[in-house]
């Protein structure tokens, strides 16, 4: 059966001397006989269990764990639990640096409209950041609810048109302006404007609000803080920042 030195496993497993070596001060990859001169010699079963070791390590797992799964009758099935508990630990991980890999993405993107560069235009941009999956969901409710009502004004005038029946396209008009009124006052209620001016978060008045000219993120408002008037950065409804 084939022995290997230390720089022989540790050149096979593609790790540095040292470190089979402080495997060997934990306790977890102990040579399985010494030389006539006292050097460490690993057996093929030494080598299998130290490129698992390796395999371990690469996946995330402590030493302590791995010492402790080691010493276990049955590590096939801890090693699963254990895989199974890092891979989730990953990707919780990935998922976190990949929302803050957006977010500094989006900040850099907002950087190239600001003329003016401050620390607080970078604070405004980070905050419509923060606010960016609210508000998707904020108009995706505000859609759903409109959706019944698109159907019905197609509806209706299809209906009128071929057939001659003008009752149902009445009944949408009629129904139609308290929904508008309803649907400004509940989305104005939901959502604030950063001043660029001053930085400040602001609500203006609904009249102010649902009158102003407007793109999907921006709305030509006063600030009730400064009396800038301008476009304004729209996000979801706190009161201050």
């Amino acid at each position: 059966m084939s022995k290997y030195t230390t720089g022989e496993i540790a050149k096979l497993c593609g790790v540095s001397v040292r470190t089979v070596q402080y495997y060997d001060t934990r306790g977890i990859l102990t040579p399985s006989e010494l030389s006539e001169g006292g050097r460490r010699l690993y057996s093929e079963d030494d080598l299998r269990l130290m490129k698992i070791i390796c395999f371990l390590r690469d996946a995330g797992i402590s030493i302590n764990s791995i010492r402790e799964l080691l010493s276990e009758t049955d590590p096939g099935s801890v090693i699963s639990v254990l895989l199974e508990q890092q891979e989730q630990a990953l990707s919780e991980e990935i998922k976190e640096r990949q929302e803050k890999l957006d977010l500094l993405g989006g900040i850099r993107r907002g950087l190239k409209s600001v003329s003016n560069f401050s620390i607080e235009s970078i604070g405004d941009i980070a905050y419509q950041m923060e606010n960016k999956k609210e508000m998707k969901r904020f108009h995706a409710v505000l859609l759903l609810t409109g959706i019944p009502f698109s159907l019905f004004q197609w509806g209706s005038i299809i209906l009128w048109i071929a057939t001659g029946i003008w009752w149902p396209f009445v009944l949408y008009a009629l129904l139609v302006v308290p929904y508008v009124v309803w649907v400004s006052r509940y989305y104005f209620s939901r959502v604030a404007y950063i001043c660029p001016q001053c930085h400040e978060v602001f609500k203006p008045n609904l009249k102010e609000a649902f009158w102003a000219r407007h793109t999907p993120t921006l709305r030509k408002l006063t600030c009730t803080h400064c009396g800038y008037n301008g476009f304004c950065v729209e996000i979801y409804g706190k009161d201050e920042k």
